[in-house]
């Protein structure tokens, strides 16, 4: 079995298996959905394509799966949400914050917004620096975190400067666990242009925090339904992304409420131990049941489109 995951994987193993080996892929958000003009429609011709050497196609939400459908994929639908180890991301409580915050060197009472990502434009740290002067503005005492790094890492850096009052943001960089900021914050934010379904904020609610994010695939799927109204924000809309933050800074006692809420959703949908099983079940039916891709009749023609 050969489990391919994202879309370098995706390409790269599809094309030298060719369904040889039974396949599953799993797009964790779509390569077409990551560009634009001719190389949006390059990417979306290919994976209409290569479908043909899949056995499933294994998405990791609804709306990764629709959006396949909507595009004009024909495959074998999985849907698994992505999971995390519960017992690693524990939940922190107002100690564990106070400890964290210490241990990093952040005021003790400040509120605090954390962003962890890799540093590029999927993840829309950009938009969340837009955001931030209508916060501080608002909310003078607010403080933001950037925790990763990324190719983005120094034009973030100098967005940061031209603040009008960079000291209130914090560049982290990478870190080898980002748990302590997890821990340290009120609210963590994740402004991403596309996703599958992120990891970042599904660790944070592991931690007992509330999250706000992106109406993204996967997104509204991996929230309690009492984080809808406040945890969803419109792509690329730092204006909303703004009020949103200010909302939930000024209401220590709100963002507490809705992480432990948060946390027990984790528990009942996100634990990465069912999300093994969910898997292994899958693989056990694919070699069991012999199933081919769904082009089988197809799949003697291995040309690539575009090629003669």
């Amino acid at each position: 079995m050969l489990h391919l995951h994202s879309a370098k994987a995706g390409l790269a193993g599809r094309l030298a298996v060719r369904g040889a080996v039974p396949t599953v892929f799993q797009p964790h958000a779509w390569s077409f959905a990551a560009v634009q003009g001719p190389v949006a429609a390059a990417s979306l011709r290919w994976e209409r394509f290569a479908t043909r050497w899949a056995r499933a196609v294994l998405c990791v939400s609804g709306q990764e799966r629709r959006d396949g459908e909507q595009a004009g994929l024909t495959a074998r639908w999985q849907v698994i949400p992505n999971g995390v180890d519960l017992r690693h991301h524990a939940p922190a409580d107002s100690a564990a914050r106070r400890a964290a915050r210490m241990s990093l060197g952040l005021d003790l009472e400040d509120p605090l917004a954390v962003c962890v990502g890799r540093l590029c434009r999927q993840k829309g740290q950009d938009v969340l620096l837009d955001a931030w002067p209508a916060v501080a503005e608002r909310l003078p005492g607010a403080r933001l975190a950037l925790v990763g790094g990324g190719p983005d890492a120094t034009a973030l850096a100098d967005r940061v400067r031209e603040l009008p009052d960079p000291s209130r943001v914090r560049l982290a960089g990478d870190v080898t666990d980002p748990r302590p900021w997890l821990a340290a914050a009120d609210l963590v934010v994740l402004p991403s242009r596309w996703e599958g379904m992120a990891l970042a904020p599904l660790e944070a609610m592991a931690t007992a925090r509330p999250v706000l994010l992106s109406d993204v695939p996967g997104a509204r799927e991996c929230l309690p339904p009492e984080l809808i109204g406040t945890g969803l924000v419109e792509p690329e809309n730092p204006t909303e992304l703004a009020r949103l933050i200010v909302q939930a800074l000024r209401d220590p006692i709100e963002c507490e409420r809705l992480g432990l809420l948060a946390r027990e959703r984790m528990s009942d949908y996100h634990d990465v131990r069912g999300v093994v099983r969910q898997v292994e079940l899958l693989y056990r039916n694919l070699l069991r049941d012999g199933v081919p891709g769904p082009r089988a009749a197809q799949r003697r023609d291995t040309r690539v489109p575009g090629r003669s």
